[in-house]
């Protein structure tokens, strides 16, 4: 028999009797609680009492060291370089990353072997350590910086004769009325390597992440990622001690709540916490697990603790989230987006989309929020929409790649600069950007214009050579190295810069092993301006809430940012009653009390207490910004916290994360929004119903890798103008597959993957049910909708019942007793008909004397597939209701990320050092992209072919589509014998 314990009731009885919680959330156990647990299972399988005591914690440490190492095997961080797109990249002699890092896996087979043998010692009461002298060697790689590859640039790369931070202050130029000095390099504190974030605490001190191990831990080297804090003592703008608060590894994002520290740390979410006073943590909860780590560039970053009391971050292309949590099925998400987390209720959700590698998030003085996107330089307005959130530009793109953002509020800086906006920017322009930010609060709009001092700094070449080069901004460097990775307002007032440092910038440009990626350098500058005295801040750690609110009427954001993460760990009902007395003074008729009574709801957001009588205050202020945050409040609680999911959930099958069908409805415009599924050949919404004579706007978005349209026809024409589309043949592709037909009242052009367009027109102003669908051949039959013109939709539905077309949703099993009936009695015409009218010959050719005559196709042959599956009707259904699970890697799809922030897929048809040529499109066509304009690449695991592709058809109708192709389009096959 099988041992096994019985978990469920002996959970239900440790609850009820422990006085203290076992879980974080109700789902995952604390530390005393798999204390607690662990004993029950040892109990339970040994037949006798099991418990824990500090002699003990030798082994636990040694099993915790075991699974660090199997880890880092099992879920190796960097996946994308050791098995995916990336891993292939070649680079000095031809050695690709695979090379280099599949051999890193057997290196840390050996490790954790060495330290089980601890385990089994310890538990035997023997002292053992971990001998490491049987682990191979790392393979040694040639760095390809000055040329040694292709994908080496100069334009990127910098210089590997480092300077020091002192001579880096003399290679700056800062706008006039600015001067730079130096806080801290890695000179006086080796800590300070690779800096990613920097924050400032309740006590005014410095924290950093750094990442040494940058892009990923190398077995058998120095584990030393970590949160280290630079103290300023005497308070003069210079480091003058570090403490490293707690190893953690990569960590892209920190931010402070509860008394401690939130922050990535490879694929988990961890809360730190010191509770003694030695500024080093004692506390570790796992918050959060599920965060992507095959990309780490690009990985959860810049983590920021929202006015609404949600931490913020984004995260990149090509990665896969898994979170569990209490309140529903796990989030799972492919999305290239801005992530909320809720950390007093445990939720996670997708907050808006943002592609290909967003870095960077804040928030100014009345709540609007930014984000920027890394790899495409691009800036953006977060603001709600539907259901959840949407980027809108913010700015006009001038530089790449970005890095982070920060909003100007400081009472050192001077007044015209206030709520002004910067982004850190770290190949070609090496500085921070400066823009002036237009707030339209009637509309809640903002839009940024570029601003700062003319800037001249002398650039030092790798062959030693110089040029002078001149921008606009607040800071420039003529420093290849500088690199600035974040910026922060101090409690002073002053600019504090973190410069990440390096020679080498990117991941995909160098083997992920080069020697000349540096893990030693790092520093952080300090902005000042001239002649302006230093900002005064109040003191936040440890006082009372009466003191705290009055924090709250500060017009600096990084104050009032200090004073809500000093309240989020005091108990919510105490800063909830303090605050209903607190606003008793404010009149909420009077403009310049909005924002006060604004801080006050937003409170109550932060310690999940809704006070709509507060909120309905807020909504009627005269100050209009005031007005539009309130209604983001309003957002929030009812429409996005619908699901108590924290925020817009996205869909795992839906590559988008914006909503869909009518967005909004006036007397002057209805705008509608329908996008496709993914894989699925369908639109994501079947109904619509617009007023007869309604002026329409329609956004039509495609996120499925097959080109698609939309077009409305006139009630009951759907077939008819469907297969005129298919009767078009290969002269469709000139026209979109519109055919010329009066039954057509609008259409789109075919829209590739990823594209959008906006269609505008004025509805039929007669009453009635107009199809809409989609006329590339084959697709009809499924991708369609109905748009409802009627005033009242569900009394013109009573009178004119709909018929639905019939779809089933076929799986394999459903024809287990009917394949062997492919083979005879079928019917030549229909499977040849079917072949047609459902898209086939749009991806495969029946020869390859077809594919020389018409051109290479996205899929393989017929006459392939027919030596292929050698009549196993089987194995062939099987390949077309699951079109993704066995993808030949001649046709699967490559996603490209470009550098200038848009995407491209495609099927690869020739590649060489320079040129990476994509067969895109339909009909297919080649489109050859330079190398070095490559920012990321990874291979789709999903086919282009969709998996619904038979969902309108019957049993029979399947069966005769089978024999066709298993026939090779052969009338004369004996499966047709009898049926011709």
């Amino acid at each position: 028999g099988v041992a096994f314990v019985d978990l469920f009731h002996r959970s239900l009885e440790l609850y009820s009797k422990s006085s203290q919680p076992l879980t974080i959330n109700g789902v995952h156990l604390t530390t005393e609680g798999n204390r607690q647990l662990a004993e029950v299972i040892a109990r339970q399988l040994l037949g006798k009492p099991v418990s824990y005591s500090p002699s003990l914690e030798p082994l636990r440490q040694a099993v915790l060291d075991v699974n660090l190492h199997w880890w880092n095997r099992y879920r190796a961080s960097d996946g994308n370089d050791i098995w995916g797109g990336r891993s292939t990249l070649t680079f000095v002699n031809n050695q690709s990353n695979a090379d280099v890092l599949q051999p890193e896996l057997s290196m840390l087979d050996v490790m954790t072997a060495n330290r089980d043998a601890v385990v089994w010692a310890r538990a035997a009461g023997r002292e053992l350590v971990a001998d490491d002298s049987n682990v191979p060697k790392p393979v040694p790689v040639i760095s390809n910086v000055g040329g040694g590859s292709q994908s080496s640039s100069a334009e990127k790369e910098g210089r590997l004769q480092y300077i020091s931070g002192e001579e880096g202050l003399k290679k700056m130029a800062v706008a006039e009325g600015f001067e730079a000095s130096l806080f801290a390099d890695e000179a006086r504190f080796p800590q300070l390597a690779n800096p990613v974030q920097i924050q400032f605490d309740t006590q005014d001190r410095l924290w950093v992440a750094v990442w040494p191990t940058y892009p990923k831990w190398e077995p058998l080297g120095a584990m030393n990622d970590a949160l280290i804090i630079l103290h300023d003592d005497d308070h003069n703008g210079v480091a003058d001690r570090v403490t490293e608060f707690a190893k953690v590894q990569n960590p892209l994002g920190f931010e402070f709540w509860n008394g401690g520290v939130i922050v990535t740390c490879q694929s988990d979410l961890l809360f730190l916490k010191d509770t003694d006073g030695d500024d080093i943590a004692d506390v570790r909860t796992h918050l959060l697990q599920g965060l992507d780590s095959s990309d780490t560039h690009h990985g959860a970053n810049n983590l920021i603790l929202g006015p609404d009391g949600g931490i913020y971050w984004q995260s990149g292309v090509f990665m896969v989230h898994n979170h569990e949590h209490p309140w529903g099925p796990s989030l799972q998400s492919t999305a290239s987006a801005m992530y909320r987390f809720d950390p007093r209720r445990y939720t996670i959700a997708m907050h808006a989309e943002n592609s290909p590698n967003p870095h960077g998030t804040s928030f100014d003085y009345w709540g609007y929020q930014y984000a920027t996107d890394g790899t495409g330089g691009r800036a953006f307005q977060v603001r709600p929409e539907g259901n959840g959130f949407r980027m809108h530009e913010l700015l006009k793109k001038e530089v790449r790649p970005v890095t982070a953002s920060e909003v100007v509020s400081s009472a050192h800086f001077p007044d015209s600069m206030q709520g002004d906006f910067l982004i850190c920017n770290v190949i070609g322009f090496l500085g921070i950007k400066h823009y002036d930010l237009v707030r339209n609060g009637e509309a809640g709009t903002v839009w940024g214009e570029p601003a700062g001092g003319d800037l001249t700094v002398t650039v030092t070449n790798a062959d030693g050579s110089t040029t002078v080069d001149k921008s606009r901004g607040l800071l420039m460097s003529g420093d290849k190295n500088f690199r600035p990775s974040d910026a922060i307002f101090a409690p002073d007032g002053s600019l504090y810069v973190a410069d990440w440092h390096n020679a080498i910038i990117g991941h995909m440009q160098h083997n992920v092993r080069d020697p000349n990626r540096d893990h030693a350098h790092g520093r952080v500058y300090r902005i000042t301006a001239v002649g302006r005295p230093l900002q005064t801040s109040p003191r936040i750690d440890g006082q009372p809430i009466v003191a705290l609110l009055e924090n709250l009427k500060s017009p600096i954001d990084g104050i009032r940012h200090r004073t809500r993460v000093e309240l989020s760990e005091r108990d919510s009902r105490d800063v909830i009653s303090a605050t209903r007395e607190w606003i008793k003074q404010f009149d909420p008729q009077k403009s310049e009390d909005a924002h006060h009574l604004l801080e006050a709801l937003w409170l109550h957001q932060q310690h999940n207490v809704r006070d709509y009588q507060l909120l309905d205050l807020v909504l009627n202020s005269p100050e209009p910004n005031a007005r539009v945050a309130a209604s983001t409040v309003r957002h929030f609680w009812v429409n996005v916290e619908k699901t108590m999911r924290g925020g817009k959930i996205a869909d795992a099958a839906m590559a988008s994360a914006k909503k869909s069908g009518v967005l909004s409805d006036t007397p002057e415009l209805t705008t509608i929004r329908v996008a496709t599924i993914p894989e699925k050949m369908m639109y994501d919404v079947r109904e619509l119903a617009v007023k007869p004579g309604r002026k329409v706007q329609l956004t039509f978005a495609n996120y499925d890798f097959m080109p698609h349209n939309i077009m409305l026809v006139k009630p009951g024409k759907a077939d008819d103008v469907g297969l005129a589309a298919i009767n078009l043949g290969a002269k469709g592709f000139d026209v979109g597959f519109v055919p010329d037909s009066t039954e057509i009242l609008w259409h789109s052009k075919l829209v590739d993957f990823g594209q959008e367009e906006v269609i505008e027109f004025t509805a039929p102003t007669e009453e009635g049910a107009y199809p809409y669908l989609c006329s590339f051949p084959g697709h009809h039959r499924l991708m369609r909708g109905m748009l409802y013109v009627t005033n009242d939709l569900q009394d013109f539905l009573k009178r004119n019942p709909q018929n639905e077309m019939r779809i089933t949703e076929w799986k394999h099993a459903d024809f287990e007793k009917d394949l062997t009936r492919v083979g005879q009695h079928r019917n030549f015409e229909a499977g040849k008909q079917l072949f047609s009218t459902l898209g086939c010959a749009q991806c495969h050719r029946m020869s390859k004397a077809d594919s020389a005559a018409q051109g290479q196709a996205l899929g393989p042959n017929v006459d392939d597939s027919v030596k292929k599956y050698k009549q196993d009707a089987s194995a062939l259904l099987r390949e077309i209701l699951e079109p993704s699970r066995n993808i030949d890697d001649k046709y699967r799809q490559l996603v490209i990320a470009l550098e200038d922030g848009t995407t491209q897929t495609g099927v690869v048809a020739e590649e060489n050092e320079e040129t990476l040529t994509l067969l895109s499109g339909s009909p297919p066509k080649q489109v050859s992209i330079p190398k070095s304009s490559i920012d990321d690449q990874v291979a789709s695991n999903v086919s282009i072919m969709p998996t619904a592709l038979l969902n309108t058809l019957d049993r029979e109708q399947i069966l005769d589509l089978l024999a066709y192709l298993l026939s090779g389009g052969d009338a004369k096959a004996p499966a047709f014998h009898h049926n011709h």
